[in-house]
């Protein structure tokens, strides 16, 4: 424990949605639900507004229509999160060598490595202002002695708030707070100390390490009361080692065609060999997770010889693990992922070859395809588009737009910018206009701080996908342990 308030926790405020309402003025002041719309789906992120009606991260996307069935719900926008949490990356990186993100919203900082803790408040509040110039969005700062207090005051400073809380006011502060509250203290941990007649940490305080080892067992035991006791030595820790790289989707119905299985399997193994090369990275274990309709989730891996960031080791390694699993009844979730992460590769000189082969093979056959196509191009109708709500979209007519829904044939767009002063107005079109694309995301603000980039700029953004994954998004992310 630190004897003076240097370590900063940083949390934007309800990051996903508040970047959609600072994008799309009509949406400011109002309900705004970041997650994946189909049945399925779960709420990434949920405005100050929605959040009134009970709606939290997390929940079942179908549960929160039902609780605000105002609100907007609208697909996540990674690239342009990713882009913006780069931002306040880089104005917390000013503050100290030592920066810890733990999301792309989040994230601890030592100040005293960088220098600066003299004025640890006005320190925050510099940064606050300097977060609200860069991005146009607020974030909440607390500043404690250690790890555990300043994210407890960062909590407490929510929304667009900073909290300090000056050493040797811990035990006060914590004692009347739930268990759950303690890093560690899950689910499982705060239901064994319930049935203890333990509910707030002080009564974890209260009850003794000997009584808390005697519940938890001895590590785990002393690590809790420690934490209520408010002691935390953890430091901050920059550039944490990522231990793996996984992509996963949820289904709106349950897969039960092999073939379809098989298939998405190697769509999430590109997807996830794309982010292990755009990472650097290569990997020694490929992983494979499968939750069936049931619910019941199984986890199989296997280990290469050497670290590859090859599609066709991946793609092939999965596949093979596929097949080892009994996927009758059906499939409502598939994972791919490459752990056992490394900054080299030895390459597959088989799998590169296989790989060559596929390649040319899909040459000729396209080639031969070519000269007999079944339908005339001419005769050939316009390919239907689908549209999800929150795109980006750009129209030839009427500019920069976002889609607020689509069905039958038709898609519904608001054209508006960031900065416009009021909301735009709302135009339909069939779901084939021509002069209706997919674009790149406009930038919320024109950042005039020195050494900052222009934030989503065309040049570094992908234009959106006009089809949206199930699931938490179109890039859903997570671990891939059940």
């Amino acid at each position: 424990m630190r004897s003076a308030p240097t370590i900063l926790h940083l949390d934007m405020d309800a990051f996903f949605a508040a970047v959609e309402q600072a994008a799309k003025p009509s949406l400011r002041g109002k309900p705004v639900v970041v997650g994946g719309l189909g049945p399925r789906g779960v709420v990434a992120t949920a405005s100050y507004e929605a959040r009134v009606h009970g709606v939290h991260s997390a929940m079942a996307m179908a549960h929160a229509r039902r609780l605000c069935p105002n609100a907007a719900y609208l697909v996540p926008r990674f690239a342009v999160y990713r882009q913006i949490s780069d931002i306040v990356m880089e104005l917390l990186s000013r503050l100290s060598p030592l920066v810890e993100p733990l999301s792309l919203d989040e994230a601890f900082v030592d100040l005293e490595a960088g220098g600066i803790a003299d004025d640890p408040r006005a320190v925050g509040e510099r940064l606050r202002a300097d977060i609200k110039a860069a991005t146009g969005l607020t974030g909440s700062v607390g500043l404690a002695g250690s790890k555990l207090l300043a994210k407890i005051a960062s909590e407490q400073a929510k929304p667009d708030g900073l909290v300090l809380i000056e050493p040797g006011t811990e035990r006060e502060l914590l004692a009347p707070m739930q268990v759950r509250t303690l890093p560690g203290v899950g689910p499982a941990t705060a239901e064994h100390l319930r049935r203890a007649g333990i509910l707030t940490v002080g009564e974890v305080v209260e009850a003794g390490e000997a009584e808390l080892v005697r519940l938890l067992g001895k590590a785990h035991g002393a690590h809790v009361h420690g934490m209520a006791l408010g002691i935390d030595e953890r430091p901050v820790v920059a550039d944490r080692e990522s231990k793996s790289v996984s992509v996963e989707d949820t289904f709106d119905v349950d897969l039960t065609d092999r073939v379809r299985v098989r298939l998405e399997v190697d769509r999430l193994a590109e997807r996830c060999v794309r982010r292990l090369r755009s990472a650097g990275r290569s990997g020694r274990t490929v992983v494979l997770k499968v939750r069936r309709y049931d619910f019941t989730t199984l986890t199989r891996s296997e280990t290469l010889r050497a670290p590859t960031d090859d599609l066709a080791v991946v793609r092939e390694t999965a596949a093979r693990l596929l097949e080892a699993v009994d996927i009758t009844g059906g499939v409502r979730l598939l994972g791919v992922g490459v752990a056992g992460l490394a900054d080299f590769t030895q390459e597959d000189l088989f799998a590169q070859a296989a790989e060559r082969d596929e390649e040319s093979a899909a040459d000729e056959d396209s080639g031969a395809s070519q000269g007999t196509p079944e339908r005339p191009a001419e005769e050939a109708g316009p390919a239907e588009r689908r549209w999800v709500p929150g795109q980006d979209v750009r129209h030839t007519e009427y500019g920069a737009g976002w889609v607020q829904g689509s069905g039958v044939g038709r898609v519904t767009v608001r054209f508006e910018e960031p900065g416009s002063a009021e909301p735009g107005r709302v135009r339909t079109f069939a779901v084939t206009d021509a002069e209706l694309e997919p674009s790149e995301p406009l930038p919320l603000v024109l950042s005039d701080l020195p050494g900052l980039p222009r934030q989503l700029s065309p040049a570094s953004v992908p234009k959106s996908r006009s089809g949206g994954g199930s699931g938490t998004g179109p890039e859903s992310e997570g671990p891939l342990m059940p």
